[in-house]
């Protein structure tokens, strides 16, 4: 099978973020065992999905991990001129929901296994194939946590992310919490026997953009566009009619912090504020829903001077989207993204990959087995 025919099999495996991914799972297991690589399915605490990791080479000895995640976000857009689950041609484009995201760089990696497995490697490469990265990261770090049973320690991680082939050395790390406020609903002509939830949640709010404006004259990483943390609100709701007393209201929120800032601090103000609201007598949750670091490469590694050699390209200092490389540096393994595609096509109709990308993805690969041999 080349990449076109492994992506058309991917594609077709609607493996939407969130929902059980076991056929995927087992059709990439199948294939990695056809051609020799040992495979260890690493199920989630979801019970329904779970990561992969694939070895072919000399397990004990440290080799390159080819990283990417077999989830996709939802195809629900209407401007789809042809079904997103099915893989349609047209010229040198493929089209399909994660053509780009990230199953193009899952289709060139596994197109590569054949001949990778006839080469005499003295060093491996491994598949680590993770599930639920689009809700922030959440598959691969159940699979870290392993890493030390599964192979010996890496050498360094390519995560294949659409980069155009260029290799990226860092990215902002991410934070996003909901917030929940439950007050007491009536009448609302009687709003002094009620608890407005909205009316508690303009505090949060008020709280939210005063470190919205504080972020701009933060720590600044000039590789950045813009050059420092944010913080947005993404959603709210509440309310259920204008004489009603809002009893419930939720807010969904995100942090994005550049390298040595923890996004997670720069929520820290906005907890408390909302917590605060339970001696006026509203119930307040708050639940973390995902949470990654940033990366941050530095150009004269081994890793990213091996990616200058593979791509004939000099390495990116950084992105403004996030991936699971934060997660592996942090685990200890140097990782760098690169992979087939653009991110300006991703989460959008009609996605799409070139076939020059994916021939140019794999030829890639080659490159770094044959820097494995013997």
């Amino acid at each position: 099978m080349n990449a076109k025919d492994i992506l058309e099999q991917l594609v077709g495996f609607p493996s939407v973020v969130g929902t059980p991914n076991g056929d995927i799972v087992a059709w990439v297991k199948t294939y990695l065992e056809s051609h020799g690589a040992t495979v260890t399915v690493l199920p989630g605490p979801e019970g329904d999905r779970a990561n992969l990791f694939a070895t072919i080479g000399p397990k004990d000895e440290p080799g390159y991990i080819l990283s990417g995640h077999m989830d996709v976000v939802s195809a629900s857009e209407r401007t789809w001129t042809s079904d997103p689950f099915r893989l349609r041609a047209e010229g040198d484009r493929l089209f399909g929901r994660g053509a780009s995201d990230m199953k193009g760089f899952l289709a060139a990696a596994l197109a590569g296994l054949p001949a990778i497995a006839k080469m005499p490697l003295r060093r491996p490469i491994h598949f680590a194939f993770s599930y639920d990265e689009e809700a922030g990261c959440r598959g691969v770090p159940h699979m870290l946590q392993q890493i030390g049973n599964l192979c010996a320690p890496p050498l360094g991680a390519i995560i294949g992310e659409p980069s155009s082939m260029v290799a990226i050395r860092g990215h902002k790390g991410k934070a996003a919490a909901r917030i929940e406020i439950h007050g007491t609903t009536g009448h609302s002509s009687r709003p002094d026997k009620g608890l407005n939830a909205i009316h508690a949640m303009t505090a949060v709010m008020s709280a939210t953009l005063k470190t919205v404006d504080a972020l701009r004259d933060s720590a600044l990483d000039q590789n950045f566009e813009p050059p420092y943390s944010t913080l947005q609100i993404g959603t709210i709701t509440g309310g259920r009619s204008v004489n009603i007393i809002p009893d419930v209201c939720i807010m969904e929120l995100e942090a994005r912090a550049v390298p040595g800032v923890s996004p997670t601090v720069l929520l820290e103000q906005i907890k408390v504020t909302a917590e605060a609201l339970a001696k006026d007598g509203f119930r307040v949750t708050w639940e973390t829903s995902s949470t990654y670091p940033a990366l941050s490469l530095d150009a004269d590694t081994p890793l990213a001077r091996l990616m200058e050699e593979l791509t004939s390209a000099q390495t990116l200092a950084a992105v403004s989207y996030g991936t699971e490389a934060g997660l592996y540096q942090a685990a200890g393994i140097d990782a760098i993204i690169c992979g087939p595609g653009d991110i300006s096509r991703a989460h959008r109709a009609d996605e799409f990959i070139r076939l020059d990308e994916l021939a140019a993805c794999e030829e890639m690969i080659l490159r770094l087995a044959k820097t494995l041999q013997q």
